[in-house]
């Protein structure tokens, strides 16, 4: 079965089971774990931030974000099509008691006016706008890239109006990658980063969150709160480390299969890649070939490929690490026939 569906289906690395299995560790929530403890070091530097935190996944992440950031009352400011706002269960709303003000992107990036528009003046009507949530790459979008430009923008709007900004990096190093900078020069323009070990960089769990040794001091508490205290957490956290330290730079690899995927898949007739590949994700419309997005996932499925369906006319393939350009090749190859 060739697995496009989404980069989170990697398998661990001979290198990361060796690094787990040899693990040293500690009871975390003492903070006596020496293997996360190195983790989030790592990560603290790579981002440019003064700490850094382990958590179980980038939703956990980005909710105990929200969370620290915020108070019951607050309104966010998130694009339409985020993640935060579509696929984390109206989480923002059942924890940390926030409305989300969602605003139109274009190709997942907010228009700074717009958003500067959306802060909500001092009034007894209104709620306070407490965050302002950016998403990069932007998944709903086909994995685009937020320009720097943009980010510097609205960074310079929510510090003059004294906001805080988040940013879900869920696939934060394939948009370095592609801008072909440190992901420290994304992560400058914001105050708080999630970025996920388990999606290209190939860790089997994981998730890291940074900003200032403040912020994660609070963010330990909502940790705690959500049930996230693990004990013998470095038999996890091994592998994130090898993903930091190997799997960075071949995410260009998952972006040049994706650039052929698209050309591949744009050559079959009634197939139309709807989005500008900028790393990993294809969006493709499938509704010319008299099919729902479900149908062609359900047939592509009985032929040994397998998709994700991205609302009822698009479907979604994504490359990585357990894909190679041979069986890209293979899966245009059962596209086209079918």
């Amino acid at each position: 079965m060739i697995d496009l569906r989404s980069d989170t289906v990697t398998k661990p690395t001979a290198e990361m089971r060796k690094a787990a299995y040899e693990a040293e560790v500690g009871d975390d929530v003492y903070q006596e774990d020496p293997t996360v403890k190195e983790l989030e070091q790592t990560a603290a530097e790579m981002l440019g931030k003064d700490a850094a935190m382990f958590v179980t996944s980038g939703t956990q992440g980005n909710q105990i974000a929200v969370l620290t950031h915020t108070r019951r009352g607050n309104e966010i400011i998130v694009e339409q099509d985020s993640h935060i706002l579509n696929y984390e269960g109206a989480a923002i709303s059942a924890f940390a008691g926030v409305q989300p003000r969602a605003i139109k992107g274009k190709r997942g990036a907010m228009d700074p006016a717009e958003v500067e528009a959306a802060i909500q003046e001092e009034d007894v009507h209104n709620p306070e706008t407490g965050l302002i949530c950016i998403e990069n790459t932007h998944n709903r979008a086909g994995g685009a890239v937020i320009p720097l430009e943009n980010m510097k923008a609205i960074y310079e709007i929510a510090s003059a109006n004294q906001i805080p900004v988040h940013l879900d990096g869920a696939r934060l190093f394939n948009a370095a990658v592609a801008l072909g900078c440190p992901v420290k020069d994304i992560a400058q323009y914001t105050d708080s980063v999630q970025f996920c070990l388990s999606k290209g960089l190939g860790a089997p769990v994981g998730s890291i969150i940074a900003g200032s040794g403040d912020f994660i001091n609070q963010a330990r508490k909502w940790r705690k709160r959500l049930g996230g205290g693990l004990r013998q957490v470095g038999i996890i956290a091994a592998p994130g480390l090898v993903a930091l330290r190997t799997m960075v730079d071949r995410l260009a690899v998952d972006h040049e299969n994706a650039t052929f995927l698209a050309q591949g898949l744009g050559n079959i007739s009634g197939l139309n890649v709807v989005n500008q590949v900028d790393t990993n994700i294809i969006l493709v419309e499938v509704s010319e070939r008299g099919l729902t997005s479900s149908q062609f996932a359900a047939l592509l499925k009985e032929h040994g490929v397998l998709v994700s369906t991205f609302g009822p006319k698009l479907v979604r393939f994504t490359t990585h690490y357990d894909v190679d350009r041979e069986t890209i090749e293979k899966a245009i190859q059962i596209v086209g026939k079918l």
